[in-house]
C-alpha cells in the first residue's frame, strides 16, 4: 500500500502493551517494576564488583562487566515506559521516541548476542589453551573487542533504524507490544518494506544463526578437550566455570530465536509479547543472579563488599 498526498502521516503511536489483560494490570505492574529493579540492582552490583575487585580483573569479567551494561541499556529502554502504559489509560509515544527506543533495543540486543559469542570464545581459549590464555586475551585484544561489538552493534541499529525512518506511516498507529518493535512496525507501515525485510533477515542470519554456530562450536571444542581430561578434578573445575555462560546462552537464544527467527507475515503479538518480556526483561534479571549464585570468584568479591553476603 503505497503513502497518498490526503493522508496524514503518524505523528505519534499507541502502545498497546497489557491492555486486553486489565484485570491482570495490577499483578503485572508488580511484576514489571520488582523485575526491573533487581535487573537494575543486580547489573550495577556487577558492575561495581568487577570495576573494584582485583580478582576479578580478567578478560572473562570484563566481558561480563560490558554484558551487564547492555542489559541495564536493554531493560531501561523498555520497561519505564511499558509501566507507564500498565498504569494509564493510554501510552502512548512520540515518533521520534519510537524511533530512539528502537535504536537502544536494537543495539543492546546485538550487542548481548555478539558478547555471549565473545564469551564463549573465551572460555574456549582458557580451557584449550591454559598456557596461552594471558597472550591470546590480552587487555589490548579484549579492549579492541569490547570497542568493535558496541561499534558494530551500534551501525547495525543506525541502519535499521535509519531504514525505518524513510517508512510512511499514515493507517492505524496502535503498535500491538508494548513497546516498539520492528515487525509491528512493518506491519503499520504503508509504503514498501521489502529492504527492511530483507536487512531484518541478514541481521537474523548474522546476529542469531551465525554467532549460534560459533558458539556452538567454541563449546564443541570445550567438551572435547574436556573429555580428554584424566583428572576428575579438573573436569568438575573446566565444566563449572563455563556452566553459568551455558545457563544465560541457552535462555537468551531460545528466546530471540522464538521473537525473531521468523517471517514478518508469522507474527504473533501474543507470542511477541511473551518472548519479547524472556529476552527483554526476564534474561537481564536472571543474568547477574547465575552468575553470582554460580560463580565462587564473584560470590567471594560481593562477599567482601557486603559482609552479611553468606559466602
Amino acid at each position: 500500500m503505497m503513502f497518498s498526498p490526503n493522508q496524514t502521516e503518524v505523528t505519534e503511536f499507541i502502545l498497546e502493551g497489557f491492555s486486553e489483560h486489565a484485570t491482570l494490570r495490577l499483578l503485572l505492574t508488580g511484576c514489571f517494576l520488582s523485575l526491573y529493579t533487581i535487573a537494575l540492582m543486580g547489573n550495577i552490583v556487577i558492575i561495581a564488583l568487577v570495576t573494584s575487585s582485583t580478582g576479578l580483573h580478567s578478560p572473562m569479567y570484563f566481558f561480563l562487566c560490558n554484558l551487564a551494561t547492555m542489559d541495564i541499556v536493554c531493560t531501561s529502554s523498555v520497561i519505564p515506559k511499558a509501566l507507564i502504559g500498565l498504569v494509564s489509560e493510554e501510552n502512548t509515544i512520540s515518533f521520534k521516541g519510537c524511533m530512539a527506543q528502537l535504536f537502544f533495543l536494537l543495539w543492546s540486543l546485538s550487542s548481548e548476542l555478539l558478547l555471549l559469542t565473545v564469551m564463549a570464545y573465551d572460555r574456549y581459549v582458557a580451557i584449550c589453551f591454559p598456557l596461552h590464555y594471558s597472550s591470546r586475551m590480552s587487555p589490548q585484544l579484549c579492549g579492541a573487542l569490547a570497542v568493535g561489538v558496541w561499534s558494530i552493534c551500534a551501525v547495525n541499529a543506525s541502519v535499521h533504524t535509519g531504514l525505518m525512518t524513510r517508512l510512511s506511516f499514515c493507517g492505524p498507529k496502535v503498535i500491538t507490544h508494548f513497546f516498539c518493535e520492528i515487525p509491528p512496525l512493518l506491519l503499520l507501515s504503508c509504503s514498501p518494506t521489502y529492504i527492511n525485510s530483507v536487512m531484518t533477515l541478514v541481521a537474523d542470519a548474522f546476529y542469531g544463526c551465525i554467532n549460534f554456530v560459533l558458539t556452538l562450536l567454541s563449546y564443541g571444542c570445550i567438551i572435547a578437550s574436556v573429555l580428554r581430561m584424566r583428572s576428575a578434578e579438573g573436569k568438575r573445575k573446566a565444566f563449572s566455570t563455563c556452566s553459568s555462560h551455558l545457563i544465560v546462552v541457552s535462555v537468551y537464544y531460545s528466546s530471540v530465536f522464538c521473537a525473531y527467527v521468523s517471517p514478518a507475515s508469522s507474527y504473533s503479538p501474543e507470542r511477541s509479547k511473551v518472548t519479547s518480556v524472556l529476552y527483554s526483561i526476564l534474561s537481564p534479571t536472571l543474568n547477574p543472579l547465575i552468575y553470582t549464585l554460580r560463580n565462587k570468584d564473584v560470590k567471594l568479591a560481593l562477599g567482601r563488599l557486603l559482609p552479611f553476603f553468606p559466602k
